[in-house]
């Protein structure tokens, strides 16, 4: 499985690409599903462009990504910034998706954010899968004595700001331990901006699920302006048949 991370925290002041609005979104997840994406990461923005987890606006994302891509896979995210640091706004605006007409079908939960495993509930009352972030190996650790492990869609192990040799040895470390505690979940491992693309290939070559788009890298693997998320999955496509 290859996701496309449509927009994540970027601008179009970042990039021109940057989907924000639902139309934008949709339209955008239906170019990466064409270059060969099997799923799509978004985070929702409101009317005033600013990331969201209301429910009407998550549910207007998610719908209108749903109607132009029958069967692609939609996570959202759930980071706490999202919920402006508030721990209790975000399990607040969570729970308020029970309301809503159109849910994502995963959503990715930070082990290093306070509210973890009351948001876990909740979202496993919705009937919505998990994607548990995990940044480090103390996360790993974390993970594995939550007893959750199981319950979860995917391990997302994330390399995040380090760079590309430290990135591969830290993800190196997290995936031994979690194979070490017999982890039989899937784990899509990914990186951002300098070891976004080291990563992938790791991820490739061990057989792993992996993600890249306008979240993770404005570039391409040769260090160029990317034109957008379908190019960035159409280069990963590229490299995955390579690595088979």
């Amino acid at each position: 499985m290859i996701q496309a991370c449509l927009n994540g925290r970027r601008t179009t002041e970042d990039h021109p690409a940057v989907p924000i609005t639902a139309r934008q979104l949709a339209a955008d997840a239906r170019r990466v599903q064409d270059a060969g994406a099997s799923g799509v990461h978004l985070h929702p923005r409101d009317a005033h462009a600013r990331e969201s987890l209301d429910a009407r606006v998550v549910s207007a994302a998610v719908r209108a990504v749903r109607e132009a891509c029958p069967g692609l896979q939609i996570s959202v995210s759930t980071g706490l910034w999202m919920g402006d640091g508030d721990v209790a706004a975000r399990q607040a605006a969570v729970e308020g998706w029970a309301a809503a007409e159109d849910r994502p079908d995963v959503v990715s939960l930070n082990l290093g954010e306070p509210g973890f495993e009351r948001l876990a509930d909740t979202l496993g009352e919705l009937g919505i899968g998990i994607e548990a972030g995990v940044w480090s190996e103390a996360d790993a650790v974390r993970l594995l004595d939550s007893g959750r492990t199981a319950s979860c869609s995917r391990i997302l192990v994330e390399m995040i700001d380090l760079p590309a040799p430290r990135a591969l040895s830290e993800a190196d470390r997290i995936l031994r331990r979690l194979a070490g505690a017999g982890a039989d979940v899937p784990v899509l491992l990914h990186g951002e901006d300098e070891c976004a693309w080291p990563v992938l290939d790791r991820a490739l070559a061990l057989g792993l699920e992996t993600r890249i788009g306008l979240e993770d890298t404005l570039t391409g693997p040769d260090g160029r302006d990317a034109e957008g998320n379908a190019a960035l999955v159409h280069c990963a496509v590229g490299r995955r048949t390579r690595v088979r």
